[in-house]
């Protein structure tokens, strides 16, 4: 039995189907997504609807829960910066995307998104992170547009069956790759002392993963993020 059966409704009080290749306002889509919560990942961008199929555990999850395990020891510590996994992002009227990873300034700290009175980021967050399949994936296309548009301020792609990260950084409203250094690592900018072993990550040495991100976080340029953002938080509860 439907459950437009069972709630008494006819045929034409049945909302529809939320499928991919639709176009829809950003009211529509969530009015369908939230009455399918069989669905477990949908995604508006550019005002065309992706359902997510089912997904594969080497080629997503298992990177996915690397980028959580690294993103997340960053987040424990660094006061003031929230992680979010799989969250819904309301970025603009045509663009709802759920990235695999966020992370956010708190909003009391200045962070450029919020978090809406029914739970939803709003804006755009700091950082998002997203495992894609290759490089023929939207989060490369169409979603990258929409991040720059949006101003996120770095995007991390990894392309898992090409074995290959990138880390775009946000600079005069263009996204440029960073590069690592002569030992091989990534260092945010702006996030100070997140710092990422890439190859290490590529070919899952999360034990170099974690030693290089603890160096990030022993950084005097760390140390004195945290000191930045503590103070924030202390001049807000003066305030109040």
């Amino acid at each position: 039995m439907t459950a437009s059966v069972k709630l008494g409704l006819n045929s034409s009080d049945r909302i529809p189907l939320l499928e991919s290749g639709d176009r829809l306002s950003l009211l529509e889509f969530e009015r369908r997504y939230t009455a399918m919560p069989h669905i477990k990942k949908a995604e508006l961008v550019e005002g065309v609807v992706y359902v997510a199929s089912p997904l594969r555990f080497n080629s997503h999850g298992k990177p996915h829960g690397r980028l959580i395990v690294w993103l997340g020891n960053y987040q424990i510590f660094t006061p003031g910066v929230e992680l979010g996994n799989n969250s819904t992002v309301r970025l603009d009227l045509d663009n709802e995307p759920q990235p695999d990873v966020v992370l956010l300034i708190d909003e009391r700290c200045g962070r450029q998104a919020r978090i809406s009175e029914d739970d939803y980021v709003e804006g755009a967050p700091e950082l998002v992170a997203e495992v894609a399949a290759s490089s023929a994936a939207n989060d490369l296309h169409d979603k990258k547009k929409a991040y720059r548009r949006n101003g996120v301020r770095e995007y991390i792609v990894w392309q898992t069956l090409d074995n290959r990260l990138d880390w775009f950084s946000l600079q005069n409203g263009e996204y440029v790759t960073l590069t690592a250094d002569e030992a091989g690592i990534i260092k945010s900018r702006v996030f100070p002392g997140l710092w990422l072993a890439i190859g290490a990550l590529l070919a899952g040495d999360m034990t170099t993963v974690l030693a290089v991100l603890q160096q990030g976080l022993n950084s005097p340029e760390h140390a004195a993020f945290v000191r930045q953002l503590s103070q924030k938080f202390g001049s807000l509860s003066i305030k109040r």
